[in-house]
């Protein structure tokens, strides 16, 4: 049984920073490569992020590159998204995703 939790959200000022994790299980985790989606209130859920199964090759949305970070740890079965210099507009719900599965999401407040 694919289970996919994530944690770390909560309410954060802008310019502040995050870490999400996603911890996995009920599969071979170090074989699939995984994602981090979001959906804002009223929004479509978008593509955040992408890492490959070894965590040497990422890809990002134009609207967070240089400013998010998705990295792995395969011996700990778990998926990360640092997110630096966060904007109001990064306010969302976000998911972690494997291929054909996704997290129930952590909610992410970015305010004064």
């Amino acid at each position: 049984q694919v289970q996919l939790v994530e944690s770390g959200g909560g309410l954060v000022q802008p310019g502040g920073s995050v870490r999400l994790s996603c911890a996995a299980s009920g599969f071979t985790f170090r074989n699939y490569a995984m994602s981090w989606y979001r959906q804002a209130p009223g929004k479509e859920r978008e593509l955040v992020a992408t890492i490959n199964y070894s965590g040497g090759i990422t890809n990002y949305a134009d609207s967070v590159k240089g400013r998010f970070t998705i990295s792995r740890d395969n011996a700990k079965n778990t998926v990360y998204l640092q997110m630096n210099s966060l904007k109001p507009e990064d306010t969302a719900v976000y998911y972690c995703s494997r291929q054909g599965y996704w997290g129930q999401g952590t909610q992410v407040t970015v305010s004064s």
